[in-house]
């Protein structure tokens, strides 16, 4: 039997077999054996359809289908759409609603037992409760000038005050664990008031002059304890308090001219080791004749000037003459400044914490504080500078007898990243490894963040070493470097915790530095901080180290040009998409990227 011959005869039998069962369904019910009626069971019911693309008759049975026009639905799409409820049916499913089922008959309820209240005892109970809950919401008299409390709720109402004290007050009322207050003088943005050798607040002298250290600084915890005392002993209207915080908060400034007192600029000098103001000549005749001054560079702020083997930063302060077209600093930034390169200063020789340590930021030789008009040889200098190059800022000569300066005397650390040249992938490799693990140890030693490391703040030299040690949290770490010599400057952005206060510049201040054109990298970098930080730029957030390091890899993608293959920049590219996933520099220093530069290291 052929194969034709074979399907029809199949064909032939399921035909005679659903004729038998239809003519079986059409014949009346026939009683069985003894009388009885035989039952059969009902066949499924069958919807038939007509479809409308073929015109043939489809049979569905009444299976609900989830699926529309047969496509299958994916385990991704499924999660997306869970928990959802769809109200659109599609053509081609037949909805039939899930039957209700009967209720069941509840239980009877249990007989109630007769129960003897005993009045006494319930009034003793709440008498209890009540007496506990009035010792919880009730002014201890155990502890003068504190609420032991109990449940609170947040909605709260704060008079009428400065903005900038009323930010400070309901940041600290949402977020207990922010780390170590400000002092209400810093609140307020306002100096604070320094008598003879030691530092005059409402509650007496908290501290001895310290040529190391910036006295706001160290008195912070006595000053915030006093203030707070003194807050809470006055019973204050709402008018009232605007004008007990200004006398608390130790707004006025004294003269400079009385030595009884100091003020931020009497604090500077402390910090400085003098006790007044020195001229320019007694500074650079320290490190050279006045005659081998060079002007090296400028920037917004102020000028650079190499004097013998140091660079020397001049900057005016505290003036009202506008220094290129900007408002001067005044002595309370440039102490910050100050102390933070004294700081980091410390991480050269494992003073303050022997567990870290590194050579990498520029080391800060001498600060000194000089008052007077520009040297002749500085102008001179300024002016060879500006017939070379063409100065973009204000002709010194502008500035009045009276102008003070702060001069940074810097270790000289080479030129900058944008005009240096790299030879070659094993020197960008270098650079990057070396400003990875330096921010690393920073990171651990002080919460340092630099929060402004463009290309103009690397400096780039060659030296014969090959090598480089470092010391992260207790571990040795030794660094290639082919003969790559590092050095990170300009701390002016920097936040830092000194162990005795946190150091930072408020960027929510300054709205301009995130306008920067859209696609360029260090306008980019500076509005992903701002993302990082959502604005509160005293915390610590060591992402922004992280930012720092991708906007480096891209300065070596995009606009250094050296020795390198196809390979080279496909390991680039890998290592920047890793970094977005470390959350600081003590993280990104593992990347296998860095391995085989890290020799003999304990990491």
């Amino acid at each position: 039997m052929n194969a034709g011959a074979a399907g029809r005869s199949s064909a032939d039998l399921w035909s005679e077999i659903v004729a038998g069962d239809e003519e079986q369904e059409r014949l009346p019910q026939q009683p069985g054996p003894g009388g009885q009626a035989i039952y059969r069971r009902r066949k499924q019911e069958k919807v038939g359809k007509q479809n409308a693309v073929t015109g043939k008759s489809v049979v569905h049975v009444a299976r609900v289908s989830l699926a529309a026009n047969g496509k299958r639905v994916s385990w991704n799409r499924s999660l997306s759409t869970r928990g959802r409820t769809s109200i659109a049916v599609t053509a081609c499913v037949h909805h039939r609603p899930e039957q209700k089922h009967a209720r069941r008959k509840a239980k009877p309820p249990l007989p109630k037992a007769k129960v003897m209240h005993s009045f006494e005892k319930e009034r003793s109970y709440f008498q209890e409760v009540d007496a506990f809950e009035l010792l919880e919401e009730s002014l201890s008299p155990k502890k003068s000038g504190t609420w032991v409390v109990g449940n609170q709720t947040d909605s709260f109402v704060i008079p009428h005050l400065s903005s900038r004290l009323e930010k400070w007050l309901i940041s600290k009322k949402l977020n207990h664990g922010c780390g170590p207050s400000s002092t209400l003088s810093k609140i307020l943005e306002t100096p604070a008031m320094f008598s003879g050798a030691k530092l005059e607040t409402p509650s007496g002298s908290l501290l001895q002059n310290n040529s190391s250290m910036c006295p706001s600084l160290i008195c912070k915890n006595d000053l915030e304890r006093h203030v707070h005392s003194q807050l809470i002993k006055l019973e204050l209207k709402d008018e009232d308090l605007e004008e007990a915080v200004r006398k608390l908060s130790l707004a006025s400034t004294c003269d400079t001219s009385d030595g009884d007192n100091w003020n931020p600029f009497t604090a500077l000098l402390a910090v400085c080791g003098q006790t007044a103001p020195s001229n320019f000549v007694d500074v650079f005749s320290k490190f050279c004749a006045p005659s081998d001054i060079i002007k090296i560079g400028e920037g917004t702020f102020g000028e650079a000037f190499k004097a013998g083997n140091y660079v020397c930063k001049v900057v005016p302060i505290d003036g009202d003459l506008r220094v290129n077209g900007e408002v001067q600093k005044r002595s309370e930034e440039l102490l910050e400044e100050a102390v933070l390169s004294q700081t980091l200063n410390r991480l050269r020789e494992g003073k303050d914490d022997a567990c870290n340590a590194c050579t990498t930021f520029i080391q800060t030789i001498d600060l000194k504080v000089c008052q007077g008009t520009y040297d002749v040889e500085l102008i001179r200098a300024w002016e060879d500078w500006d017939e070379k190059n063409g100065s973009e800022n204000d002709h010194p000569k502008e500035f009045p007898e009276k102008q003070c300066y702060v001069v940074f005397v810097l270790e000289h650390g080479g030129k900058d990243l944008e005009s240096f040249v790299l030879l070659n992938f094993d020197e960008a490799r270098s650079l990057l490894v070396q400003v990875t693990a330096a921010l690393a140890v920073a990171e651990a030693a002080y919460e340092f963040e630099h929060r402004d490391l463009h290309w103009g703040n690397i400096l780039l030299s060659r030296n014969d070493s090959r090598m480089l040690n470092f010391m992260l949290e207790g571990k040795h770490v030794n660094v290639k470097t082919f003969g790559l010599c590092i050095s990170i400057i300009d701390f002016t952005l920097s936040r830092i915790n000194t162990g005795q206060d946190i150091l930072f510049l408020d960027l929510s201040s300054d709205p301009y530095l995130f306008k920067g054109p859209k696609g360029d990298k260090q306008s980019e970098t500076y509005r992903k901080m701002k993302e990082v930080t959502e604005d509160y730029w005293e915390g610590s957030f060591p992402k922004t180290n992280v930012l720092w390091l991708v906007y480096l890899v891209d300065i070596l993608l995009l606009k250094k040009s050296f020795e390198r293959s196809s390979k080279d920049e496909r390991e680039l590219r890998s290592l920047k998409k890793r970094l977005d996933k470390y959350g600081s520099t003590k993280e990104a220093i593992f990347d296998p990227f860095f391995a085989d530069l890290l020799v003999n290291s304990a990491v």
